[in-house]
């Protein structure tokens, strides 16, 4: 097995609401393991985990951030996830690779809407999941409100296993309720502590608190909670190995009092990690696929190599960075490893161990391992690596869908070359975005998860590659159809000396359902048309319906049925035919009652029960229709269509509307009939800008 100890090993994802202390947290954790000198501030921008250049402008994590640590003999690999909803995929995939998840929740404000997506998530993996009380030492901070707040909304299983000492300013320290220790700290950021008795006046919460904690944990064992049932006492040394049971089978849901930035009670929840998290030997087993078989991969270090990637970061100087989880097996840097999706072997030119930006070369991994490896080529988010031959495939990271979308184009002739690389470079990095060329608007669509989604990833395309863009609404891809049945010819004569041109076309144009696009039907009799010229006639039309009649939109949903006309034995050609469609088409729509379609688009908002009354009225505003209201939780799922014209800055706007505690998703579900009053503003605009061209 190599030299590498895998029950030595512990893996969590931070995730929480933004502002709610994730960063704090970890830089209190690094300076408490020493692997700091200092205790690294956000305010100050002097993070380890929130190390590029927007992060510290903004003053959030952007990125999720891969800290390594020791800690009595422990090696912790810990997940920084950013907090807005803006890059919850960030958030996803940390998760799904971590074994464990600690929810930030801060003491002031409690759950927020991202505390919900966090706690979804963990339920989506099935993670253990502990909760951190924040910030205990501000104003208004509450740990009894927010502790029910979370039992009465998540889980009663959530249970305190230590309680705070004091409020607000006065919160000085923490209890370990199993061990009935006090821990008073000096209030300066050095964590400096001196143990203790229990004080006085909080004896009775904390037996209380005890009796609670030891009711949940003997849960988990079915003999020790016989004898607990008959009323024998149970002692610390046994209910601890059964604690760290409890945590993992997910009966208890740890809950942490602290706060980061005074570095109190953060040495006491780092050594419960240690002690109490599961390794990845005792963590669940990771479904994957071999062939068509679906399989469950179990932590076992003298098992076969693979590993999943879950994040990739490309950095202009290091090159690529592949971050990856080994799920199973052991490997050392002497081998290669192999792309399994790909199907293509990479070189290892090193391990690399990261906390931040810093990483440290290590020779082996194994099972539970959480590192990155630099230039890997063919590996993408999502890739199995395993060893030669392996058919181990594991699901791909299901990544939300981008709901916030902007036009780009480059400023200059420079930015337009360097583009095409930067956008492949982004893409790679994040893939939460997307990015199109829309045929039928000719835009460069960017599209993500929300404003300042899109806006971090333009200040990084500049500040990394050089390329400045312009960015503006993009046009909606309207389409024209036609309502009514309509005939017309289109002749094509033209004599000029020698051969001329001649072409007949007698076209009857017919509307279809929706969706059904083009179709073209020859119903030519008695030759009057020869067999070799109706393609022309055919593809004459489909030239013309790439741009109609109202506004140059393509003209889809109909039936064009020729079905007469003439030709002249010397002077009909292809071309001749071509064009003899065209001027049927030109004259046939127009007479058909042509009309815009606009895409509509399937969208689904969460948002607490508060919103709803003003999230269902602002629908109403954009057009749209409410199809119905589920409830999960304490949270409202709204389900409506709407027009993509009205919901371009929707992000925006329900970020604004709900003070940031809605999220939605959004995906194009069918084209229907814009309203006349619409139609003729999309029609003006186009006939204004074909003045202008």
């Amino acid at each position: 097995m190599g030299t590498r100890q895998p029950e030595n090993t512990r893996s969590f994802a931070i995730a929480a609401h933004g502002g709610a202390g994730k960063t704090s947290l970890v830089e209190a954790m690094l300076f408490d393991s020493g692997s700091t000198s200092r205790l690294g501030k956000v305010e100050d921008g002097n993070t380890v985990s929130d190390f590029s250049q927007e992060e510290q402008k903004r003053q959030i994590s952007i990125n999720t951030s891969l800290i390594t640590m020791e800690r009595n003999g422990k090696t912790l690999f810990v997940l920084d996830t950013p907090g807005f909803a803006d890059f919850v995929g960030e958030m996803r995939s940390a998760v799904r690779v971590a074994d464990t998840l600690v929810i930030a929740v801060s003491g002031t404000s409690g759950i927020e809407v991202q505390t919900d997506k966090a706690w979804q998530t963990g339920e989506e993996f099935g993670l253990p999941v502990a909760f951190y009380i924040s910030k205990l030492d501000r104003e208004n901070a509450d740990f009894g409100k927010v502790l029910s707040d979370i039992k009465a909304v998540y889980s009663e299983k959530a249970v305190p296993v230590f309680l705070p000492i004091g409020s607000e300013s006065s919160f000085k320290g923490v209890v370990d309720i199993l061990r009935s220790k006090a821990y008073i700290y000096e209030i300066n950021g050095s964590g400096k502590f001196s143990e203790g008795d229990v004080p006085a006046d909080m004896a009775a919460d904390v037996a209380s608190a005890r009796e609670t904690l030891v009711e949940t944990v003997v849960e988990a064992d079915d003999e020790m909670m016989m004898r607990y049932l008959d009323g024998e006492s149970i002692s610390d040394d046994e209910l601890l190995p059964v604690l760290r049971k409890a945590i993992a089978s997910r009966l208890l849901l740890p809950v942490f009092p602290g706060s980061s930035t005074q570095n109190v009670g953060v040495h006491q929840i780092l050594d419960f990690i240690v002690d109490f998290f599961p390794s990845p030997l005792e963590a669940r087993t990771r479904p994957a696929k071999k062939g068509d078989k679906d399989i469950e991969v179990a932590p076992d270090p003298s098992a076969t190599f693979s590993a999943i990637c879950f994040k990739v970061m490309v950095d202009p100087y290091v090159g690529k960075l592949s971050f990856i989880r080994v799920n199973s097996g052991t490997l050392t840097s002497d081998n290669n490893i192999f792309n399994v999706n790909k199907g293509e072997d990479e070189r290892i030119s090193s391990f690399k161990f990261m906390t931040g930006k810093e990483g440290k070369d290590v020779k082996e991994i194994v099972v539970g391992d959480i590192l990155t490896l630099p230039k890997l080529q063919s590996v993408q988010v999502g890739d199995t690596l395993g060893m030669k031959g392996s058919t181990v495939i594991y699901p791909p990271i299901d990544f939300p869908k981008p709901v916030y979308s902007v036009a780009i184009t480059a400023k200059s002739r420079a930015d337009e070359d360097k583009l095409g690389n930067a956008i492949n470079k982004t893409l790679e990095e994040d893939p939460s975005l997307s990015f199109e060329k829309n045929a039928e608007t000719n835009d460069s669509v960017l599209s993500g998860m929300g404003d300042m989604h899109i806006d971090i990833v333009l200040s990084k395309m500049k500040e990394r590659y050089g390329v400045d863009l312009e960015t503006k609404t993009p046009q909606v891809p309207y389409r024209e159809t036609i309502r009514k049945t309509a005939e017309a010819q289109g002749k094509h004569k033209k004599q000029t000396g020698g051969h001329g041109q001649y072409g007949d076309a007698h076209i009857r144009y017919t509307p279809l359902e929706r969706g059904a696009g083009f179709v073209f039907e020859d119903n030519i009799v008695g030759g009057a048309i020869p067999k070799g010229f109706i393609p022309a006639v055919e593809k004459g039309l489909r030239e013309s319906l790439v741009k109609g009649p109202l506004a140059g939109f393509p003209v889809v949903d109909f039936k064009a049925t020729l079905f007469f006309g003439s030709y002249h034995d010397v002077d009909s050609s292809e071309m001749a035919f071509k064009l003899a469609a065209r001027l049927s088409f030109k004259k046939g729509i127009l007479d058909a009652g042509p009309i815009l379609l606009e895409p509509i688009m399937n969208v689904e908002v969460t948002v607490p029960e508060d919103y709803l009354g003003d999230v269902m009225g602002d629908f109403n505003s954009r057009r749209g229709r409410i199809l119905g209201i589920d409830s999960k939780g304490h949270q409202q799922i709204v389900k409506a269509q709407a027009p993509l014209a009205e919901m371009f800055r929707y992000a925006i706007i329900l970020r604004s509307m709900t003070s940031g505690r809605g999220s939605f998703t959004m995906e194009y579900d069918h084209y229907e009939e814009v309203p006349a009053e619409i139609t003729k503003k999309v029609v003006a605009a186009h006939k204004q800008e074909e003045e202008e061209e």
